[in-house]
């Protein structure tokens, strides 16, 4: 792979992971819309750890509170406030781990060909136009029910007061963006706007829950990453690098902008690239 496609997917994910537009859909359409090989799950995985360092530094005090609540929850240490958000963070977590292994395992692939003529872990899967139909439908879906959620929802609440309900109604719509062009930012943002935290929260508990589900996946590609020989490696290093830079730099202008402004440009966005997808594909 060239410097030039390493940094196109670096920038793509770190901008698309934390705006809620889809990351997955974007990083798919690059081997369509330009002369470059498809990545690969590798060079996927090692953007998205990317990414997840961007959280963990730009959130540091979130994320050291979880660890406090991490090993308060095996006894060491007093922090009764940060152990119970550590077990809702984890609780949120388990519908996608659940949702994943099932993938994996192929139990979803009866359901995804009924519906939309397609098998989710087949490996001609991404030259077929209808895998392009269910992004563009995707975006606009989630999209709209992105702009009704900001739009009808409340603004009461803070990550602080997060509830095993909460966490787990939110980790359910996570585990939907496994499917391309959902956006996990984009379906946990719906789900806390629509359970009454503001847009600055949303994002906030959106980007936290996704700690585990993104470890979890770059843990897993470790062991390819040492099988794949010194120059994919390298490739991977290099595009996870970028990628935080562009994550980190996403992640701030995000958190400013929610701050003054609704989520509608996104939702647009989404409405207007599925059109895009559905009209020249």
């Amino acid at each position: 792979m060239t410097f030039l496609q390493l940094l196109l997917i670096a920038i793509v994910q770190g901008i698309t992971e934390f705006l809620p537009i889809s990351s997955s859909g974007h990083l798919i359409l690059i081997p369509y819309l330009t002369d470059f090989p498809d990545q690969g799950p590798l060079i996927d995985v090692a953007v998205h750890v990317g990414s997840l360092l961007a959280i963990m530094v730009y959130f540091f005090k979130d994320v050291a509170m979880l660890a406090r609540g991490g090993f308060a929850s095996i006894g060491i240490g007093k922090a009764p406030a940060a152990r119970q958000l550590f077990w809702w963070i984890a609780l949120g977590t388990i519908p996608a781990v659940v949702f994943g292994l099932s993938i994996k395992l192929g139990l979803f692939n009866g359901i995804a060909t009924s519906m939309f003529g397609i098998t989710i872990v087949d490996d001609d899967l991404m030259s077929s136009i209808r895998f392009t139909d269910l992004i563009a439908f995707n975006l606009i879906f989630y999209g709209i029910l992105l702009g009704l959620a900001d739009h009808f929802g409340r603004e009461q609440k803070r990550f602080e007061d997060m509830t095993w309900r909460d966490g787990l109604i939110v980790g359910i719509a996570q585990a939907l963006a496994i499917i391309p062009g959902t956006s996990r930012s984009g379906v946990t943002m719906t789900a806390a706007r629509a359970l009454g935290y503001n847009r600055f929260e949303s994002a906030r508990f959106s980007f936290l829950l996704s700690i585990p589900a993104v470890a979890g996946a770059g843990i897993l590609i470790v062991p390819e990453i040492f099988e794949a020989g010194s120059t994919l490696a390298m490739e991977a290093l290099i595009a996870g690098v970028l990628t935080f830079i562009a994550a980190f730099l996403t992640m701030a202008f995000l958190m400013n902008f929610l701050k003054k402004a609704s989520m509608l440009v996104f939702v647009l966005y989404r409405i207007a690239m599925g059109i895009a997808l559905l009209t020249f594909f």
